[in-house]
């Protein structure tokens, strides 16, 4: 094997990238016209364009894939996760044209990845399952009754959270079916969906298995997924800080079992829903690797893409059951471009700027995103992994506290916060969650993390940025106005602190160090740098390390204690110009609505004349793969539809207008009277 073509793209192709290099194995890279101009690109030896701007003409192209491989003489196709990864036709596609698809064989992944064929065959191997059927949209319809409520609808073929919906009563299961099928479809090209009961309040626990093409399989120890958002991971550890050493061992026992009853080769995942009295139900397996795969290889020390490749070649594998262990412990938390306040809601946009951080027990694997990077909405909204390990989990714990602190993304919304907020409470700390724990606790998630920041101190933000923007902005000035900003009778400048405008009263400033007071406290302080965006602020002779971002002139983010303050110098002239009243909402504006994200109208529930009431449905948006349902916000009648199905929006495009009902009842009765 001496060229891998990667059908993938981000942070796995990377990854898989690194792992090549090491095997000494070149590599190329296909990509999409959105992703050109990517860094990551500049990480392989190769690269191909695939013509096209969908999914289906690029990264879901098998034809044109294989057909990039055959071109650049590639002995092997790696498809990382998501897209083809578990396509058996794509892998049947590639033995017929002699091209090595490094995973599983066609027969074992539609033995497994199907997600009906899989349920099959883990209750023929005796694995315990959860109460299921499948069917068409109108059969499911017809039998769901045997199931019950909560339900799960799941797609056939999918996979990582896509294609998934919990339904609650039977009022929301005809749309939820056809939105899951809908979703399978655009994702993984099959509509295909089924239907399971649903258990509340879960553990997610998987198994990482090795199975090579000599008939040897072992398991790489167990990982906890629990806290999702979406159905999707955003934090995932090793090992499970919930399982038993005895409810390990059978678990662990379960998923060698079925993955031998189907001859699996290759990296697999068994994934379990553990209840809490520990009893567990095969739920899928992922016939690839894992997005969480790093915490297996921090705390096994096996790189589980080089297997994949060892075992793709045919070579046995050289590890020994007995052998392995688990080593200390590891987390992971899933960076994405998104807005927890908003329902976690995809945020793409324009990366102002990015530092990623790194130390000892520190790993990330990422993108390659740099200032200036363009986050598009046309893929899922993850950027990168953050992982990091300790001696135990409480270790790892403060590691990615720690790490979180040091990772800097400004221009796009993210979930850094909200990931470090859930790192430091006492929920997490004790191990009290579950897959729906996010779901269920969100709005106080957010409230509480809200009330720690607004615990801390306002004097560090503070004097950081006035520090800052009066000594290490100084030397740009081309006036004193400038550095100083607008003085009157007592030399001061007014700080606006997460909205809140505070008076600072200069007593003295040298070229090192500033007197000030506000209200009542007074101090002196001065700044040292003590790395990019890093420095020490020295206040009464006290040392917080802080970072500051300067967004945009006298606009200043300071990041201290894990949380980021934004400060204004609303004393500068042009600052102050600048700071116009939000605009007046007329009763025809507040009718308009536009889109909350980027991203492509698919389906519109509503026509012109249509009367609705407050939360019913008038479109779909796709954004990063994603289906975003818009609400209407009031009773009303919609009076206009501006756009049409599968045209790209963003969020300045009005969508629909809705007239208020007491508008309409007041029109018609002076219509009346005329």
């Amino acid at each position: 094997m001496n060229k891998i073509l990667i059908a993938n793209r981000g942070e796995i192709a990377v990854r898989i990238i690194r792992t090549a290099k090491k095997m000494r194995i070149n590599t190329v890279l296909v990509y999409a016209p959105q992703d050109a101009g990517a860094a990551y690109l500049h990480e392989a030896d190769e690269t191909v364009l695939l013509e096209g701007q969908s999914l289906g003409e690029t990264y879901l192209n098998s034809r044109n894939i294989i057909a990039a491989a055959k071109a650049v003489h590639a002995d092997a196709i790696h498809p990382g996760y998501g897209f083809l990864s578990e396509n058996a036709a794509f892998a049947e596609a590639c033995r017929k044209e002699g091209i090595i698809f490094i995973g599983p064989t066609p027969e074992a992944m539609e033995a497994m990845g199907d997600k009906i064929a899989a349920r099959r065959t883990a209750q023929t191997a005796g694995v315990p399952v959860t109460p299921g059927i499948t069917g068409t949209v109108p059969e499911l319809l017809a039998q769901y009754a045997s199931v019950g409520f909560p339900l799960l609808i799941k797609a056939a073929a999918g996979g990582g959270g896509k294609g998934m919906r919990v339904v609650q009563q039977e009022t929301e299961l005809k749309e939820a079916l056809e939105a899951t099928a809908r979703e399978a479809k655009n994702y993984f090209g099959d509509d295909t969906v089924y239907i399971e009961k649903y258990i509340e309040a879960p553990r997610h626990v998987e198994v990482q298995v090795l199975g090579d093409q000599q008939g040897h399989i072992i398991h790489l120890f167990e990982r906890e997924c629990s806290l999702q958002r979406r159905h999707q991971k955003i934090i995932e550890e090793a090992p499970s800080p919930t399982l038993t050493p005895e409810v390990r061992d059978r678990i662990c026992h379960a998923a060698v079992q079925l993955a031998a009853a189907i001859g699996y080769q290759s990296a697999g995942t068994l994934e379990f829903l553990v209840g809490p009295d520990l009893s567990f139900y095969f739920l899928e397996m992922n016939t690839r690797i894992q997005v969480e795969h790093p915490v297996t290889e921090l705390t096994t020390g096996i790189d589980i893409v080089e297997q994949q490749i060892r075992i793709a070649r045919g070579e046995p594998l050289d590890i020994r059951q007995k052998d392995i262990r688990q080593r200390g412990h590891a987390i992971e938390c899933r960076i994405y471009a998104e807005d927890p306040e908003q329902q976690f809601l995809p945020a793409p946009g324009l990366l102002r700027f990015y530092k990623e951080p790194y130390g000892e027990h520190i790993r990330i694997d990422s993108m390659l995103l740099q200032h200036g990077s363009l986050v598009t909405g046309d893929f899922d909204p993850m950027i990168a992994k953050l992982i990091t390990w300790g001696t135990d989990r409480e270790a790892a714990r403060k590691k990615m506290a720690e790490a979180l602190q040091q990772y800097f993304i400004y221009g796009i919304k993210n979930n850094i916060a909200f990931l470090s907020g859930l790192l430091h409470h006492p929920d997490f700390i004790k191990n009290r969650i579950s897959t729906k724990y996010i779901d269920i606790h969100l709005a106080g998630l957010l409230q509480q993390f809200e009330d720690r920041k607004k615990k801390e101190h306002i004097q560090i933000p503070l004097t950081a940025a006035l520090v800052f923007s009066l000594l290490h902005k100084a030397g740009n000035a081309s006036s004193i106005w400038e550095t100083i900003g607008y003085w009157r009778r007592v030399p001061q400048l007014i700080l606006d602190v997460e909205g809140k405008d505070i008076v600072v009263v200069i007593h003295r400033q040298t070229h090192s160090s500033v007197d000030f007071e506000y209200q009542t406290v007074s101090g002196s302080a001065t700044l040292a740098a003590t790395g990019a965006q890093q420095f020490n602020l020295i206040l009464d002779q006290q040392s917080y390390p802080v970072h500051i971002f300067e967004r945009a002139p006298g606009i200043f983010i300071i990041r201290y204690n894990g949380f980021d303050y934004t400060v204004k110098r609303n004393d500068i002239l042009h600052i102050a110009a600048n700071r116009l009243p939000p605009p007046s909402v007329s009763s025809a504006t507040a009718g308009n609505i536009c889109a909350p994200m980027p991203g492509k109208v698919i389906k519109i529930a509503v026509a012109p004349g249509t009367a609705v009431h407050a939360g019913d449905l008038l479109l779909i948006v796709e954004a990063m793969k994603m289906e975003n349902n818009i609400l209407s916000p009031k009773d009303g009648t919609v009076t206009a539809i501006d756009v049409a199905e599968g045209d790209k929006v963003d969020t300045t495009t009005t969508l629909i207008h809705i007239e208020d009902a007491n508008s309409l009842v007041r029109e018609d009765t002076n219509q009346g009277t005329k």
